[in-house]
């Protein structure tokens, strides 16, 4: 049995190991692969891998031994699951293998928006600090999350973990989601309409799929309901955002703040309206990439095609 990963890089740059895989069949491994070169590396393997190279309709009419596809992510937008389907081809993903550090990374944004360490550690080193006639100095606004409310848009395993980090530092938290575990409710966290959310968050944090329903769910019309003065974090999907609509808010100051480690296209173009915004962070979709979390993914992947061809299929995603 042959198994293709069009690329493996991301997943493992050289840290992990691919042995449990190789045990299964005849492994090729490429690190990238082009939309040009997808249908040859394919050729007549029965095994597909990938993260984010496409897998679109046109491409699964010219791979006919193709029965598993293994997407190595949460989301599994890249592959056409419906043509998939059609061609009686198995498609998995990887489910919570990020959840500790995406809420982490969410957190982290979250704090250096509010204290600009890495900003700060520059200056003194350039030498601000040793000229400043006072005890110390700030070049940006210090904020205090305790006793303000952090949104959550979309509640499931990443979000419920990011919320429980921000009541440990004593913010309370609004949650939106299509689907509402009322057993989930407490003291200072609770379910609300996104109407309440917009009106009543400090920041707002998006943990939320990307259907037709939510892009572009934060735009110049929801941006308009928020708070002045509102902060937003993105470690979901870039296309959840109207990134024009976001610079011209931050620009503006309606939004104090704003952080993302996902664009609308990436890499990042240099071109987005992002890249130049005021009080913008954004990093290089790396919220999912600590090394204890790609371990977890390559495990859940490799159990996925061991259950497959077992013939006891799990985290297909079109059933």
């Amino acid at each position: 049995m042959k198994i293709i990963i069009l690329d493996g890089y991301t997943l493992n740059p050289g840290d992990l190991s691919w042995e449990r895989l190789q045990g299964l069949g005849e492994v090729t491994v490429y690190d990238r692969t082009p939309p040009e070169k997808v249908v040859e590396r394919i050729g007549d393997a029965e095994i597909v891998f990938t993260n984010k190279t496409p897998v679109p309709r046109e491409t699964l009419h010219l791979v006919p031994c193709v029965e598993f596809i293994g997407v190595l992510a949460t989301g599994y937008n890249v592959v056409d699951v419906d043509a998939a389907k059609e061609r009686g081809i198995v498609v998995t993903n990887v489910p919570t293998y990020g959840t500790a550090s995406v809420a982490q990374f969410t957190i982290a944004l979250l704090l250096e928006l509010c204290h600009h360490v890495g900003a700060h550690s520059e200056r003194v080193k350039e030498g601000a600090w040793a000229r400043c006639p006072d005890f110390c100095f700030w070049d940006y606004p210090l904020v205090e999350l305790a006793g303000k409310t952090l949104g959550i848009i979309g509640f499931g395993k990443i979000g419920q973990a990011t919320a429980r980090i921000a009541q440990a530092i004593g913010m309370k938290v609004l949650a939106y989601d299509s689907r509402m575990d009322k057993s989930l409710e407490e003291e200072g966290l609770r379910y609300a309409g996104l109407d309440e959310l917009f009106a009543g968050s400090d920041v707002v944090s998006l943990h939320c799929p990307l259907f037709e329903s939510t892009r572009g769910i934060i735009n110049r019309n929801t941006i308009a309901r928020m708070k002045d003065g509102v902060k937003i974090i993105n470690t979901s999907r870039g296309p959840l955002v109207v990134e024009e609509d976001l610079a011209e808010a931050l620009n503006a100051g309606k939004v104090s703040g704003a952080a993302v480690d996902v664009l609308s296209s990436e890499p990042a173009r240099p071109d987005n309206v992002l890249l130049s915004a005021k009080n913008c962070i954004v990093t290089p979709h790396i919220a999912w990439a600590p090394k204890e979390s790609r371990i977890r993914l390559m495990d859940i992947a490799v159990d996925n095609l061991e259950k497959y061809l077992a013939g006891t299929p799990v985290n297909v995603v079109n059933p």
